[in-house]
Formats: C-alpha cells, structure tokens, sequence
C-alpha cells in the first residue's frame, strides 16, 4: 500500500516524522496521481500533496514539461515569492513511490463555482484580476537562467501543430476553419521576448482563499515562449464559468489584469493577448474535440468525457464572437 511507501519516505526527509495519516487519492489517470495526506509530526500534523507517475509510467505526454520539471519551477516561484506551493521533497528511487514530489498543503478553494458564487469570496473577487495580473507578471520574470530545459514553441509552430491536432479528428467544423485562417492572417510574429509561460494558467488552476491568490497549481504544460500566451489563455470564456461579462476568469476586466501586469513593471500588448485569447479558444475546443473522439473510440465510455466533447460546441460560439465584429 502507498501509506507504507510514503512512511518509510518521509521518515527519511522530514526530521521528527513518524508516519502518515489520512492518505486519499485526489485526481489523475493512468500515469500521473495526485495524493493528499497529512504528516505525523510531534509539532501537529503537516499537510501533504503528492505528485506522481508510479514506477513503470516513466514518459510524459509531448506537450508536459515533467514532474521533475514542474518541481523546480515550483521551487524556484516559491523562492521568488510567487504564490506557489513549497515542494518539500523530490522523490528518489529509494522511497519506492515512482516519480514525482512532494509538497506542502495549501489550504483554499480552486473550485470555480464557489469562487466566483459564494459569499465566502464576495470582498476577494474584485481584486482578483488585477492580482493575477501582478502574479503573472513575477512568473515572466523568473530568470532564464535557472529554469529547467523546456520545450519552445512559435505561434506559426502552435498553429501548425493545433491544424494537424484539427486534422486528425475528422470532424468538420466551418468555425473551427475560419479561426485557423484568422489565426494565419494574424501571426503576430516571434515575441520580443520570450520568458517562461505557465500554459494552464487560469481559473480552476489557483488556489484562491480571502486574502485573494494563495498558490498556482499544474505547472505541467509550462515552456518558454511569448508572456502575452498566459494573459490571452486566463481570459478564455471556457474559463469564465458562466459570468462571460467578466474576461478573467468570471471575475474582473481585461483593464484590471493588464493594470496589475504594468503595476509589477512588465509591458502588455493588447493585439498579442488577443491573438493568444483566439489561439487558446481554438486550443481548448480541439481538446474538447479530442475528449469525444476518445468516448466514441475507447472501450471506456467515460460519462467525463462526453461532457467535456460536447464543449467543443460551446468554442465554437465564443470564437464567434471574438471574430466577427458586433453588427456583422
């Protein structure tokens, strides 16, 4: 059992560990897990996340940067007083556990639902905005120098690679084509700079307490590339959930996000975020559309992935509206 494993290990790290207590399993597929679990300490419980591919799931998918990838990217925002989880360990081969690290709990709400409905956050969610912007901004500012080697891609390669991905579906979809041609047309060209860009940055993806942005979680699709990818990818309207008047992440404005941006002295450039908000549009309903693919191929008809498969509907409208001026 994983409590035996994860004994063993952290008696080794964690000076005064005796054991672990309430091990549960959070999320994840066939390669990677997600564990939660408290340490047995005489100073009071620790609070534990464990991220790992079990031993024999050793590749991570083309676009993931790695788990131990994403363990020093964590380590290196905490140190640079990005909001982020503090990894405690980095799992070695003698703890048995495959894979992965360990971090600290963070305790907060990543719902999204709950974030953007319940009273609990009414006083945080005006200033979400412009707090994600100044987070933003710290996470493009992490030295190049010191981050682990990652994949690089241009947005004429990422167009390339979504048409192929589109491609392979053989499911037509007429908007789907004229986003790809608006996307040609409109190729903003190699970034003037290019810093480490999160990938997955949005709502769903934080954890968000009172006090407003406590950790950002999934660095897994982390890379280097153009900074203005993650401001367009936070204001998808996938990730708005319901509140569409509100571009980032259901609770602030695009002015509020690119104010907090400039405040922590980094340059917005409005035509690129755009750009990247109609890229990660099109992005996001090919994934959609790779989901019902997988339910109407695989022999497991999972009920997630026919709802996720029909959202590529829903991309459909939001580009729509990103591409065809109001009075059309």
């Amino acid at each position: 059992m994983i409590e035996a494993e994860l004994s063993r290990s952290v008696a080794r790290w964690c000076p005064g560990a005796t054991g672990v207590a309430g091990v549960a399993r959070l999320s994840g597929g066939a390669s990677q897990e997600t564990w939660r679990f408290d340490i047995v300490h005489p100073d009071g419980p620790i609070g534990a996340i464990l991220r790992r591919s079990p031993k024999g799931y050793g590749a991570a998918p083309t676009r993931a940067a790695g788990l131990g990838a994403e363990a020093q990217l964590m380590q290196l925002a905490y140190q640079a007083g990005v909001p982020s989880p503090r990894v405690m360990h980095v799992l070695a081969p003698d703890d048995d556990l495959g894979t992965g690290f360990i971090m600290q709990r963070v305790e907060g709400e990543t719902i999204a639902r709950k974030i953007l409905r319940d009273d609990e956050f009414a006083a945080t969610r005006p200033l979400l905005a412009r707090q994600i912007g100044e987070v933003l901004a710290k996470l493009h500012g992490l030295p190049r120098d010191k981050l682990p080697e990652l994949r690089s891609r241009s947005a004429t390669e990422e167009i390339a690679e979504f048409e192929r991905d589109y491609r392979s579906l053989d499911w037509p979809k007429p908007v789907f084509e004229l986003a790809l041609r608006w996307l040609r047309d409109h190729d903003p060209g190699p970034s003037a700079e290019t810093t480490l860009v999160h990938g997955d940055f949005r709502n769903g993806n934080l954890i968000i307490g009172a006090d407003g942005v406590r950790a950002v979680l999934d660095w897994e699709l982390a890379h280097l590339g153009d900074p203005m990818e993650d401001l367009g990818w936070v204001c998808v309207n996938s990730w708005r959930f319901g509140e569409i008047d509100k571009p980032v992440g259901g609770f602030g404005s695009r002015e509020e996000l690119f104010a907090g941006y400039e405040a922590a002295g980094r340059k917005v450039d409005p035509s690129r975020v755009k750009f990247w908000e109609v890229m990660g549009t099109l992005r996001w309903g090919i994934m959609c559309g790779g989901m019902m693919q997988r339910f109407r191929e695989s022999p497991d008809h999972s009920m997630e992935r026919a709802m996720i498969g029909r959202r590529a509907s829903e991309t459909e409208i939001d580009l729509l509206r990103l591409l065809v001026p109001r009075g059309s």
